[in-house]
């Protein structure tokens, strides 16, 4: 009888250090704090990065010309009227993302006008994209995906409204 309980002890302490080793290895793996995210990294535009924007910029003044008659964008607050006609009109459709990103491009550009922001290239944990820039802060917007994933959502755009909450926003950041 003594014999067989010295055989249970092995067993059972084998079983004990097995399911501590789990559970010791689970609170580690659950206890590891999740990566962050990098800061990103701001680039000037490189020769490439300005072809493409001006592609992007040519689609939307060939769409304003062809629709309104408008010979071409100036880069000032007086696109904002253009611009929304195309919305409005719904001249690009929700799948058009490129063209829709394209509009976004010429929102930026009277971001860019109105208030202190620039084009620049942005690397961080989503890749690497131009964006609008503030000042030398990390505070970016996204113009580029500003009109797209709104009109792909089916929200209305207003950009005279969009001009205004980002000039909200950056008001807020220290100068």
């Amino acid at each position: 009888m003594l014999r067989c309980c010295f055989q249970r002890v092995p067993a059972r302490i084998t079983a004990l250090l097995l399911a501590t080793s789990f559970l010791s290895f689970t609170t580690s793996l659950f206890s590891q704090k999740a990566p962050q995210p990098s800061m990103p990294q701001f680039s000037e535009l490189s020769q490439q990065d300005r072809a493409r924007l001006d592609q992007q910029r040519a689609i939307v003044a060939a769409a304003v010309k062809q629709r309104y008659g408008t010979p071409k964008l100036t880069k000032s607050i007086a696109d904002l009227g253009p611009l929304q006609h195309l919305i409005d009109d719904k001249v690009f459709a929700k799948a058009q993302t490129y063209e829709l990103q394209s509009l976004g491009v010429a929102f930026g550009d009277v971001l860019a006008a109105e208030l202190p922001l620039r084009w620049v290239m942005v690397t961080d944990e989503y890749g690497t994209d131009p964006t609008l820039r503030f000042k030398e802060t990390t505070v970016q917007i996204n113009a580029l995906t500003m009109i797209s994933k709104r009109v792909e959502t089916g929200e209305v755009v207003d950009l005279r409204d969009l001009l205004r909450q980002t000039r909200e926003h950056l008001s807020r950041w220290p100068n």
